[in-house]
């Protein structure tokens, strides 16, 4: 399924984000994220789950037992990554946005894929495994900034693997932002959204221009 654009035509913009929804949720939700956040110099891609889901189980259930689901996933993420770097966006002008799921799928596919992303925001969400996980911190993210934030009393994903994930990303040389919003539902709020914009304002600004692409006649 392709990806649904929002925002700048990305043949001229500065910035692409590809949004990647939660369980049970649509890629029109995240649009709404997007228009929060409110920033339209942005070229968006949202993406969207075959029945909504983008693996069958909790994240904190051991990797295989959300396979075939979650490399699936991932490889649809790589595939729209890819169709942007063909319209010359390199991966520090690339952001990836998540929100519960989503956000987890962000975090994993960044985990594999270690870059100097232009932005990885994953509202309410970690990287995946069981108690006990070691992940690999090899890969170096180079500066990327990382907004990962959360509630202390989250149903879905508890705020230790938030801290976890914050840890393994900075290990890798992120530049992690990490916000506690004590009690707070299973939403981005309006302190998120700030959040992000200033971390999405910032990948603007450090920008290069990019030439227009001219269409083939």
């Amino acid at each position: 399924m392709a990806a649904i654009p929002h925002g700048a035509d990305p043949g001229g913009a500065p910035l692409a984000a590809v949004l990647i929804h939660g369980r049970d949720r649509d890629a029109a939700e995240m649009i709404g994220v997007a228009e929060r956040i409110g920033l339209p110099q942005i070229a968006w891609r949202a993406l969207q789950a075959p029945g909504g889901s983008w693996y069958p189980l909790s994240f904190l259930e051991p990797v295989e037992h959300n396979q075939p689901g979650l490399d699936q996933t991932l490889a649809r993420v790589e595939a729209e990554v890819r169709a942007l770097e063909a319209l010359a966006f390199e991966r520090r002008r690339i952001a990836l946005v998540g929100f519960s799921q989503g956000a987890c799928i962000a975090c994993e596919y960044v985990r594999r894929r270690p870059a100097r992303w232009g932005a990885v925001i994953a509202f309410t969400g970690g990287l995946f495994g069981p108690e006990g996980t070691a992940w690999d911190t090899t890969g170096r993210l180079d500066g990327a900034p990382v907004l990962l934030s959360n509630s202390d009393a989250d149903g879905w994903v508890p705020w230790p693997r938030v801290e976890e994930t914050a840890a393994l990303f900075q290990a890798m040389g992120g530049e992690v932002t990490l916000k506690l919003y004590p009690g707070r539902d299973h939403i981005v709020c309006e302190d998120e959204i700030e959040q992000a914009r200033t971390i999405l304002r910032r990948a603007l600004t450090d920008a290069r221009p990019r030439p227009i692409l001219e269409e083939k006649s």
